[in-house]
């Protein structure tokens, strides 16, 4: 099999991105390690443990991979953008997080892609989503898909960045001939401006121009983060309740960015009541997000940020909810319930 017939099979299976890169050491290893020694992955353990030294090389997870098939699928829908929503009674969820787990998604259809790759050029191979201690998009943008971004999402100049990521390591030997998406971000800095919590921050030294601090960034608070939100970082927050869109959002290469024709990536949940979401038990949580991938917040967490959309909206109708969140058992909740009750006051 060649490296033409490869990425063709990928676009059959339904990937609108396909490339190959080599397996070996990945060349921007040393600014991810630097990165996450300065403690810009927060409190994300599963980035700095042992696994970050395992993102150097593919090889750690298939000692016989000599190729790297990545591709990306496109999750855009019609929907406005989070940039363009008004409506202050609602919480926002990131585009991403529309549908159901893309993690189930992409591993299905990579399996597929893969067992078709092993009945035409029998080989070992491993399925890889971004559960993965690999650094897919470095991978992305040497088998030549697209370009790393200041907001450090992978750019295509076809199609922008509303993509999932995901990789093959196989142990054929493939030549590509795709070279590197050269950087067409230029002196743009829009998503640098927009960020309402200034988590695009310049890199000093060697690597990329730009880096991401998890520790000022809206999605590390609304999804990975455990605990207590930074007060002074809030009510920048604004009506987020699950992951931000708006780096990509204001980005001029989604602009113009196709739109899905994918059933499985439909919307489902885009902008929910505040209201019903703070009056949510546990099990109504687990039942409405089940599979998806807004179940990785957990409720507590779920309800915190609910609490803190509800305090930056300036709906006084907002207090009922908020001083029940307030008696709340959890005592995350009721923190983040009593600040949203100043604020609003």
């Amino acid at each position: 099999m060649t490296a033409h017939q490869l990425i063709a099979m990928a676009q059959d299976c339904g990937f609108e991105l396909a490339g190959i890169a080599a397996a070996g050491p990945v060349a921007e290893s040393n600014h991810y390690i630097d990165w996450a020694a300065r403690g810009l992955a927060g409190e994300m353990r599963y980035l700095i443990d042992h696994r970050a030294e395992m993102r150097r090389d593919v090889r750690s997870l298939l000692p016989s991979a000599k190729s790297v098939l990545v591709v990306g699928k496109l999750y855009n829908t019609a929907e406005p953008y989070s940039t363009a929503a008004e409506n202050a009674d609602n919480g926002w969820i990131s585009r991403y997080a529309w549908s159901r787990d893309y993690h189930l998604t992409m591993k299905e259809r990579l399996t597929v892609l893969a067992q078709r790759i092993d009945a035409d050029s029998p080989c070992e191979y491993k399925v890889c989503v971004d559960t993965a201690p690999l650094q897919e998009r470095a991978l992305a943008k040497h088998a030549g898909i697209g370009w790393l971004g200041k907001n450090t999402c992978l750019i295509n100049q076809q199609q922008g960045s509303w993509f999932f990521l995901g990789e093959i390591l196989l142990s054929l030997e493939l030549e590509s001939a795709a070279m590197p998406a050269p950087d067409r971000c230029g002196t743009c800095t829009r998503c640098i401006e927009a960020c309402p919590t200034d988590a695009i921050v310049p890199v000093n030294g060697a690597g990329p121009s730009h880096e991401v601090d998890s520790r000022r960034c809206i999605s590390y608070f609304t999804i990975e983060l455990r605990g207590t939100v930074p007060e002074p970082m809030r009510e920048a927050m604004g009506n987020h309740i699950f992951g931000c869109d708006i780096c990509q959002d204001v980005c001029p290469w989604n602009r113009k960015a196709p739109v899905t024709a994918d059933p499985a990536f439909t919307a489902l949940n885009v902008a929910p009541s505040l209201d019903q979401m703070a009056r949510m038990t546990a099990q109504q949580f687990r039942q409405q997000y089940r599979h998806t991938p807004v179940e990785r917040a957990r409720y507590r967490g779920f309800l915190r940020n609910v609490a803190i959309a509800m305090g930056n909206s300036g709906h006084r109708k907002f207090e009922s909810a908020l001083q029940s969140l307030a008696m709340h058992e959890d005592e995350v909740v009721r923190e983040h319930a009593e600040w949203g009750l100043t604020q609003l006051s």
